[in-house]
């Protein structure tokens, strides 16, 4: 397994002129403000930002009485006067433009504008960093309508869905979007709202090649977490739960032993959406769920799952599984002795649980939709035990999930992942046996690529029983795994 596939970048890189280039939206506002004879006010904005000419002078005949073609003739004159002197790039753009010729990715410039304001900011930036350009005299329909961007991809030989367009106004995004590109939106003069499928920064700088390869290969992070109890072992738990998930980084969350409110109680304070699954597994995700799987009543241990919708047209199926925690193989062959025959016979249990997961998985799955299993299965793997092939996980594997943080991490001597336990480094029988520390919380997949994994434990837990002012609410460490969602 190959743990970091490396990502295509963008097919083409598809730039709007005024505002995101080149600081022109406010000498196009002057212009308006001139020919209108008057000064604009926000109310003004969706009649004049990102719409073109013929737009903006129908919108000021009908209070001046004059003709549009007239006010069109003006409005070009005037703003084009303003672009041959003050016309200024914006912060980053260049930068941008000249690591896209570096790294081989074709660029072109979609306006609204007419073709001849476009070539004289061409020949202020260099018409040679642009394979193409198209204007508004160029289609039929410009901007919100999708023809300049998907004239630019034909023109280009690209999928508009392999691009990324950078805008800087509701209509050029919309325009961008409509024809299936993924969007960086850059707002010069108006604010432009977060969406999925869509990013939004304050300038180009520091924006790289690999800023806009993520953007077209989305990217899904999930973490596995069994909430101990709820957390109510620990003060402050649900508090310090939010500030875990949202250290993590996380988009979606696998939960076991939710104490029957956790999963709701913190998408709330989250502001995600959530489902419940009887009184110990919940999902919570920062992206809508479209469906919901498995039996909502199941009891305290058992699997559920939801389907996210990462982007428009991007799902993905996400399950949480909690498995029986006796008898545990861990403490057999620490404490007893058993071998492996002995050690397997013994997971007959969890085996049951895990098969019946994977059936109710199979059941609800689409074609082409990816799937994440997560969860607390009480075993370990057989990935890292090399004398003991654990059932349960092979099962998983024998089913298509793939193991991410193995897949990350591929030696389990060098990097062991244990996620049980950061509380118990000794057995809680008062024994003074050394706890076997072991990797039994999994992040699964199927049909994603895996960008990084790694365990998660906040501040330094305290051993129990002195837990209750731990900064990490839970006798498990969290799995948290990077995945990059298929191109499409």
């Amino acid at each position: 397994m190959t743990p970091h596939t490396p990502q295509p970048l963008p097919q083409a890189v598809l730039f709007d002129m005024d505002g995101t280039l080149v600081d022109t939206e406010r000498l196009w506002w002057e212009a308006v403000e001139q020919v209108a004879g008057r000064p604009l006010t926000e109310a003004d904005q969706p009649e004049v930002l990102g719409r073109p000419v013929e737009h903006t002078a129908a919108w000021l005949g009908a209070d001046t009485g004059r003709t549009e073609a007239d006010l069109a003739a003006e409005l070009h004159r005037e703003f084009a006067a303003r672009v041959r002197t003050g016309v200024v790039p914006r912060p980053g753009a260049l930068d941008l433009l000249d690591a896209l010729a570096r790294a081989g990715v074709p660029t072109a410039l979609v306006t609204a504008s007419p073709r001849a304001v476009a070539d004289v900011v061409l020949d202020a930036l260099g018409a040679g960093r642009f394979a193409v350009s198209v204007t508004a005299d160029d289609t039929a329909r410009t901007k919100p309508a999708p023809d300049p961007y998907l004239a630019a991809c034909r023109a280009l030989g690209v999928e508009p869905a392999a691009c990324v367009a950078v805008e800087d106004t509701e209509t050029g995004v919309a325009s961008a979007e409509a024809a299936g590109c993924a969007v960086l939106a850059v707002p010069s003069l108006a604010p432009i709202g977060a969406a999925p499928g869509r990013t939004v920064r304050d300038s180009l700088v520091g924006v790289v090649p690999e800023v806009l390869q993520r953007m077209i290969v989305p990217e899904l992070r999930v973490m596995s977490w069994n909430l101990w109890l709820g957390g109510s072992e620990v003060d402050d738990h649900r508090v310090k739960q939010v500030k875990a998930v949202l250290e993590s980084g996380a988009d979606v969350v696998g939960l076991q032993e939710t104490a029957g409110t956790a999963a709701q109680e913190l998408a709330e304070a989250l502001g995600w959406h959530h489902h419940r699954a009887g009184e110990n597994l919940g999902v919570i995700s920062r992206h809508p769920i479209t469906a919901r799987f498995g039996d909502p009543d199941v009891g305290f241990y058992g699997a559920a799952g939801v389907r996210i919708r990462v982007a428009p047209g991007r799902e993905v199926d996400v399950w949480t599984a909690h498995l029986h925690y006796t008898p545990y193989g861990p403490y057999e062959a620490a404490f007893d002795g058993l071998g492996a025959p002995e050690l397997i016979a013994h997971e007959d249990v969890r085996l049951g649980q895990m098969r019946d997961a994977l059936r109710r998985i199979a059941e609800s799955s689409t074609e082409g939709v990816p799937a994440v299993l997560v969860g607390d299965f009480n075993c370990p793997s057989h990935l890292d035990w090399p004398d003991v092939e654990w059932p349960v996980t092979r099962a998983a594997a024998n089913a298509g999930f793939a193991d991410s943080y193995r897949e990350a991490h591929p030696d389990p001597v060098a990097e062991p992942g244990h996620t049980w336990s950061p509380i118990h480094p000794v057995h809680e029988d008062g024994s003074g046996r050394p706890e076997p520390q072991d990797r039994i919380d999994y992040v699964l997949h199927r049909g994603l690529t895996v960008r990084d994994a790694r365990t998660l434990v906040i501040g330094a837990p305290r051993p129990w029983p002195d837990v209750a002012g731990n900064d990490w609410p839970s006798d498990h460490a969290a799995v948290v795994t990077t995945f990059a969602l298929p191109r499409r």
